[in-house]
């Protein structure tokens, strides 16, 4: 790996498997595979002999070409096919050079690659993804009944479940892997030639074998035939983007809440092992939900970016293609990484229930304030309850007193339990059955 490429600045993205499956290597190694394919197909279609496709396959070995010799030439062209097209051809013999590339444009063969690499990645983000769902899982069903504040606009609202939290976040990922996988699943090869004809592709009797040599460019590839070329009909690119984008931005949601509920003056959760401090021995901070987040909030522009390269002119476009190729390298990394984050986050959670029931009590039974104004509503009517418990909720404040106290002898709640109705664990509604419908989804 290049120097430049080593993810000095991007913590959330080094080491992971997404990682290496998206660094110029790989990218290499994709579009060597994309040529070699296109010969193969050529000879089963009869545009080739068998023996160039064998002889271009073997010369295809990443392992022999220069990434940064690549890169340098690839400023004259404009893009890195030129250059390799060229170094390819020189390592096949003769007799098979006339069939490299042969009636390819270069955006053939880098879409290609791209999908091919977005395919190869997104497998790895899949498998993260099933991690973190499973770990998910775990939680939610371990804490089915655990009561905690619910917090709306960042304040107490009703009691609710850390098992329902959990199921929630659970939902969003499988939501993510759906996503993902239907976006793999359709990935497709890009074979049009110089503008998106299929015009070179002809047998030596002159009859057109476009068609049949893109479903068989697909199959020797694992990827989609698509109805048509699409080098300015861009729907597979922001069909990635998009799920890519959900991808990082639902794993955010967990990060989110992670970040707020293991602030020191809450702790009701914490990373199984935080990062340290450079300053602060006695930190552990959440560090993987901090890289998590931080990949949620760069993902929407670069999804922006090549939303906006649909807008391509012509039928091959002056930049919105190029304008792609890193965004979609940056999108695939920040998923992949926040994934195998995330993974590492689900299994390692510490989840604190002492500490939640703790701060159930905070307001006094305030917490439960809905549940008393639907009893007393019973009694009195709802315009005089909801006075009742907007004057009482008033005074527990400013007296600094519990509400059972305030709302003793209150009329609409003679012979009621008020400790029974203000203990906030006894009002969390249908959070298990809830949690138990979510764990059912596989």
């Amino acid at each position: 790996m290049h120097e430049s490429d080593a993810g000095l600045l991007a913590p959330g993205r080094a080491g992971s498997a997404a990682d290496t499956a998206t660094g110029d290597q790989a990218f290499l190694r994709a579009l060597l595979d994309a040529e070699a394919a296109l010969t193969r197909a050529g000879a089963a279609c009869g545009l080739a002999p068998a023996g160039a496709g064998r002889a271009v396959t073997a010369a295809a070995d990443a392992g022999r070409f220069d990434v940064r010799e690549l890169a340098l030439r690839a400023r004259s062209g404009g893009n890195p096919v030129i250059p390799l097209v060229a170094a390819l051809s020189a390592a096949v013999g003769e007799d098979a050079r006339p069939y490299v590339h042969r009636g390819a444009t270069s955006q053939d063969i880098l879409d290609t690659a791209a999908m091919l690499v977005a395919s190869r990645t997104l497998t790895l983000v899949l498998d993260d993804l099933e991690r973190t769902a499973g770990a998910l899982g775990r939680l939610a069903a371990g804490h089915r009944d655990t009561p905690m504040p619910g917090r709306t606009l960042t304040q107490h609202a009703v009691p609710t479940t850390f098992g329902l939290k959990a199921a929630g976040w659970r939902s969003l990922v499988l939501d993510a892997r759906d996503r993902l996988r239907t976006v793999r699943d359709a990935l497709p090869v890009q074979l049009g030639g110089a503008a998106g004809t299929l015009a070179a592709f002809t047998t030596a009797g002159g009859d057109p074998a476009g068609p049949g040599l893109v479903a068989a460019y697909a199959r020797e590839l694992g990827l989609a035939e698509p109805p048509l070329p699409w080098h300015t009909l861009r729907t597979p690119v922001a069909d990635l983007a998009g799920a890519l984008a959900f991808t990082a931005g639902a794993l955010g949601k967990t990060a989110a809440d992670v970040l707020t509920l293991s602030r020191t003056e809450i702790s009701e959760v914490a990373e199984g092992s935080g990062g340290g401090s450079s300053a602060m021995p006695h930190k552990a901070n959440p560090v993987r939900a901090v890289l998590i987040a931080a990949a949620a909030r760069r993902a929407p522009a670069l999804a922006a970016t090549l939303y906006g390269s649909l807008v391509a002119e012509d039928e091959r476009p002056a930049g919105a293609w190029h304008a792609e190729w890193e965004p979609l390298r940056d999108l695939l990394r920040l998923a992949g990484g926040a994934a195998r984050d995330s993974a590492e986050l689900a299994r390692g959670l510490k989840v604190f229930p002492s500490a939640m029931r703790s701060h159930l009590g905070l307001t006094g039974g305030l917490i439960v304030s809905e549940r008393l104004a639907a009893v007393a509503g019973d009694r009195v009517g709802r315009a005089r309850a909801q006075e009742i418990l907007t004057a009482a909720a008033g005074r527990a404040r400013d007296e600094g007193r519990p509400l059972v106290e305030i709302l003793a002898g209150e009329p609409a709640f003679d012979g009621l339990d008020l400790v029974e109705l203000t203990d906030p664990a006894r009002y969390t509604g249908c959070a298990g059955p809830l949690t138990d419908r979510a764990l059912e989804r596989r």
